[in-house]
């Protein structure tokens, strides 16, 4: 029987008037993982700091068993800035101590890429106090994940981590034996991770079991049983109406009550976007030409980050790219926003970005932008435009995107400048789709919004008709709103990559497991011919080639697979459609065979 590690008894948490929990009660066991979502604002993390004690509830209790060992990450670290890494993470453990301690090389390699910890100065002697809050993060998260705990409780831990680290902590907090209790908007990484799920809302806290997809249905299939016993409510007030009509036949106004049916739980749901008909809706708003990269040269400063780029973005084209820190994705967008910008005139150190004439670009980057404090935010949102057209015959004013991007009436009245910092990025969000452009720059996107927005925002972007390029460590994000995904494998190069995030983690692995092997082979040996010039651009070209052949194999299958459903009960008809759809498929297979050839070649 598991034993009980944290009891909640009737906790009730006031800020103002208030209550953002209400005689919650709940219970943590060993071996548990519990996931914990909810809106910004919901009480989330008070609901954890109350759990480990580090705030104190208006009523109610908390107990922990006897001799628990506990771990928390906060958002806000509490690391000594004139203490090095070394005397913070590894303490007073000797060199060959810690060395041959295989869950510290685990750590240290999966959080900082290497034991001697290649992104920091002195290594593990350097100094904590002039490191990025980033850079503090991973520390406090590696001094807690080596030290035995009963329970860990993680405070957004997938914060500054980029997508091979959220990977290799899932998988390191899978195989740990401790309990768990985290909050976090990464849903990927809450369904790796994660056995029960607490979504709190409105002062309660709801139990699911399962990952973040099993909640999803579960929460769904709650909503959906609400939604009937309020139309059956509905119908007995309807019935009561009728007759106080019939008695008071000289009433002038008649309430309205719209009653709507719930569906069966995702009975006859559509694919969440039709990619042809936007393709069709984005080549009529682009034309052909959006972007056109020949032979790009991008560098920071002295440093050269990407070589000879030649890569094309195309009407409708939905991109995620994905990278290591500094290899070079957001000094991209920025080349080319700033070719779009200056109509041309400004070109990056080598090569040319050709623009479409017809593009309209908006760019959202990692800084949220300034706006004068003093504007309300349906004001400032006026201010761009007051109605938007999102496509495929979606209108909005702007209090209704207000309130799809969870900015509800009262909310809309509130003063910029007493936003958090989430608000603050959905209301930039929200001003740039309000401008209507064609293309769309998200560089980290996701950042400080809870899943609900999130999830508002993806389907926003469902129906929007236009080209995206998206730069995210949110890989349910990126594999939800985007088609392609591009890496930048930090070799300078761009490359495609057709099983998406699954192939560049193998990349990655792949490329540190060379890096390994060839620090311990002789220079004698290393000696490899280099390619010419002429062989390269050709292999760049035949890449090319085969990427528009896979995006004509893709929208072939897409419209067999709608023929398959339409013809289901002519089964000679869906025979000779599954032969053409095994025959596509075997193209493919060839196709992402050679380009995964030249792709290592080029």
């Amino acid at each position: 029987m598991a034993v009980n590690l944290v009891n909640v008894e009737n906790v009730s948490k006031v800020y103002g008037t208030r209550a953002l929990l209400d005689g919650v009660s709940l219970g943590v066991s060993e071996g548990d993982r519990i996931g914990v979502v909810g809106r910004n604002g919901d009480g989330k993390t008070t609901l954890i700091r109350m759990l480990a004690k580090l705030e104190e509830a208006d009523t109610g209790r908390v107990t922990h068993s006897g001799g628990l060992r506990l771990g928390v990450l906060t958002q806000h670290d509490s690391l000594d800035p004139e203490a090095t890494v070394r005397h913070e993470v590894i303490r007073d453990m000797a060199d060959h101590e810690w060395a041959g301690n295989a869950k510290v090389r685990d750590v240290l390699t999966g959080l900082f890429g290497g034991l001697d910890l290649p992104g920091f100065p002195q290594g593990l002697d350097t100094v904590i106090g002039p490191l990025s809050g980033g850079e503090r993060r991973r520390i406090a998260l590696a001094k807690l994940l080596i030290d035995e705990q009963d329970l860990i409780v993680l405070d957004e831990p997938t914060n500054h981590l980029d997508v091979e680290g959220i990977a290799w902590l899932a998988q390191h907090l899978r195989e740990r034996r401790s309990g768990l209790v985290c909050v976090t908007h990464d849903r990927w990484f809450l369904d790796q991770v994660c056995t029960r799920m607490w979504d709190v809302q409105r002062g309660s806290v709801f139990e699911y079991e399962g990952g973040y997809s099993d909640y999803v249905f579960a929460r769904a299939e709650r909503e959906r049983i609400a939604a009937t016993e309020e139309v059956k409510r509905q119908n007995l007030v309807r019935k009561e109406l009728a007759w106080l009509r019939r008695g008071a036949p000289a009433r002038t106004s008649k309430p309205r009550f719209r009653v709507e049916a719930a569906n069966e739980l995702i009975k006859d749901v559509p694919p969440p976007r039709d990619s042809s008909e936007l393709m069709k809706f984005a080549s009529s708003r682009l034309g052909k030409t959006v972007f056109d990269l020949e032979d790009v040269t991008v560098q920071a400063g002295p440093k050269v980050l990407l070589k000879h780029v030649t890569w094309q973005l195309g009407p409708g084209d939905r991109i995620g790219l994905v990278g290591v820190n500094g290899a070079g994705k957001t000094s991209l967008l920025r080349a080319m926003a700033e070719a779009a910008r200056t109509e041309g005139e400004v070109q990056p150190a080598g090569g040319r970005v050709a623009v479409g004439k017809t593009v309209k670009l908006a760019y959202l980057s990692q800084e949220v932008g300034e706006l004068d404090p003093n504007l309300r935010v349906l004001e400032a949102v006026q201010r761009v435009r007051e109605r938007v057209d999102l496509g495929k015959g979606r209108e909005m004013t702007a209090g209704q995107l207000c309130e799809t991007f969870g900015f509800n009436k009262e909310k809309q009245w509130t003063p910029v400048g007493d936003l958090s910092g989430g608000e603050r990025r959905r209301l930039q969000l929200l001003r740039l789709l309000m401008d209507e452009p064609n293309v769309l720059f998200l560089d980290e996107p996701t950042n400080d919004l809870d899943i609900e927005t999130l999830t508002q925002l993806e389907d926003v972007l469902d129906g929007w008709p236009g080209s995206m390029i998206v730069i995210s460590h949110d890989r349910f994000f990126v594999e939800r709103t985007t088609d392609r995904v591009f890496a930048l494998l930090g070799d300078a190069t761009l490359r495609m990559l057709p099983r998406g995030i699954d192939e560049y983690l193998e990349r990655r692995h792949r490329m540190e497991a060379q890096v390994a092997v060839a620090a311990s082979t002789p220079a004698a040996q290393k000696a490899v011919p280099e390619r010419s010039a002429a062989d390269l651009r050709a292999a760049k070209k035949e890449l090319q080639k085969i990427e528009r052949q896979l995006d004509k194999l893709s929208e072939r299958e897409t419209k067999l697979h709608t023929q398959i459903a339409e013809n289901a009960t002519d089964f000679a008809k869906v025979a000779e459609l599954d032969a053409e759809l095994r025959d596509l498929a075997g193209q493919r297979d060839e196709l992402e065979l050679r380009w995964l050839e030249l792709a290592d070649d080029a």
